[in-house]
């Protein structure tokens, strides 16, 4: 199934740049209400945003195309992508929008959607809406058109839902916590989740202007959170990213963990409770020092493509609750139906106070391997997986490391690039070996023309 739009999570790109432009946002709102309405008469959507200043533009062109087609629109205002999968869910509504480009810098937008469930949609659905969009539109008439309202405690209710996945018997009394929203859509909801739980809240990254999204703060820039609880002596920080599906933490020594580590503590913490984990859902690049910890406590590690959509998708064909990537983002299918750094945290959180452990504690079996990382580009026509040269110092490196590393060696899917992953004990060794590969790809090699066998 081709699609023109959707990429691997939503719809992505620059602002005023196709088709991040308010006249792609309303027919793609009005396509989507005409495959909405096909089953179901009067449908609702709600629509969800980031703080970034061309969310007001796309926001106001999505209501105006779902009001188009009939469908009537809830505004949630500046809130997290995981809440607008939970307010999905709980309002009974038929869709939820996300307006956010996540990490990314505020020059860019995306739209993705979530289903009545919460849940991502499949790539058939997508077809469909394209499919909608290729189609002309049918104008809804005054009489059956959309309405527009304003949820106006949304922020509230995300809150109580968040605080509601926390033990009831526990509290944060006590910590002092660094909490950086990246001036994104958890600035006024993260701080006070974490203070109403009891813990001295200190933010950091609350105070959105619509451009400083994850500039130099959030989780893509957490040298900004490790200095903040060093300079107040917090005892643990938070960093999420601009949507808030994303999650790294910090301990008061200033030592930064992961979502590798943070997936490992999860599942260790289950176990130390008695709780059945039968297996994990990592990436590609999940760390294989969290593999061999987890296989240590018979748990088993499956890993999928990189992308929490590919994450999930291999959560629901094993019938597992835990799965994430070192990015960070984590997802934890008894607490909530998609990533949720905010949720994750307080997993994290939980863990620590029932044991009275710091992160280092409870981690301290665990000591990830150094991972050395090449881009090589690639010339037009070069086909990677028939590089001698490649295959020969790939079959050399894995023979080298003999199950104390690991090569992973995969095209972008955005850039003519080849990225070159080695993962080792010895960083000298991993470093040595990404090295000698990324000479293989740079040798001259044979351009096949397109066409050619």
């Amino acid at each position: 199934m081709t699609r023109q739009y959707f990429g691997t999570d939503g719809i992505r790109g620059t602002v005023g740049t196709p088709p991040i432009t308010p006249d792609f946002a309303l027919r793609l709102a009005h396509a989507v209400g005409q495959v909405l309405r096909r089953t179901e008469p009067r449908p609702t959507v709600l629509i969800g945003k980031d703080t970034r200043i061309s969310g007001y533009m796309l926001e106001s062109a999505m209501e105006a195309g779902f009001a188009s087609a009939g469908v009537d629109v809830v505004l949630l205002g500046p809130v997290p992508t995981p809440a607008v999968a939970y307010l999905t869910r709980a309002q009974r509504a038929s869709l939820g929008v996300v307006i956010s480009a996540s990490h990314n810098p505020y020059p860019d937008n995306g739209i993705k959607f979530f289903s009545a469930q919460g849940t991502k949609l499949p790539d058939a659905w997508e077809v469909e809406v394209e499919a909608a969009l290729a189609q002309p539109p049918q104008w809804a008439d005054a009489a059956t058109l959309g309405r527009a309202r304003r949820l106006n405690d949304a922020a509230g209710r995300y809150i109580e839902f968040c605080k509601s996945t926390f033990a009831p018997e526990l509290s944060l009394r006590g910590l002092k916590i660094v909490v950086d929203a990246a001036h994104g859509a958890a600035y006024q909801i993260a701080p006070a989740v974490f203070h109403e739980l009891g813990a001295e809240v200190v933010p950091i990254g609350c105070q959105p202007d619509g451009r400083n999204i994850n500039d130099g703060v959030g989780a893509t820039h957490p040298q900004t959170l490790v200095r903040a609880v060093r300079e107040h002596q917090a005892d643990l920080g938070i960093a999420l990213d601009g949507d808030a599906d994303r999650l790294q933490m910090v301990d008061a020594s200033g030592r930064l963990f992961n979502g590798d580590e943070l997936l490992y503590l999860l599942a260790d913490g289950r176990l130390g409770r008695d709780e059945v984990v039968p297996g994990v859902v990592g990436t590609l690049m999940t760390n294989l020092a969290v593999e061999q910890a987890l296989a240590a406590r018979g748990v088993r590690l499956v890993r999928a493509k990189v992308g929490d959509r590919y994450v999930l998708e291999e959560l629901h064909r094993h019938h597992w609750l835990l799965g994430g990537e070192g990015s960070g983002h984590l997802i934890i299918l008894d607490r909530q139906t998609t990533g949720d750094g905010i949720v994750a945290a307080l997993q994290v959180l939980q863990a620590c106070v029932r044991q009275g452990c710091s992160l280092a504690e409870l981690l301290q079996g665990v000591t990830l391997f150094p991972q050395v990382m090449r881009n090589v580009r690639l010339a037009p026509g070069v086909r990677w997986q028939e590089m001698p040269a490649l295959q020969r110092a790939q079959a050399e490196a894995e023979a080298a490391l003999q199950g104390q590393g690991r090569v992973l060696i995969r095209a972008s899917g955005t850039e003519p690039v080849l990225r070159i992953m080695v993962e080792a004990r010895d960083a000298a060794l991993a470093e040595r070996w990404a090295e000698r590969l990324a000479r293989a790809v740079a040798q001259p090699q044979p351009v096949v023309e397109k066409g050619a066998a």
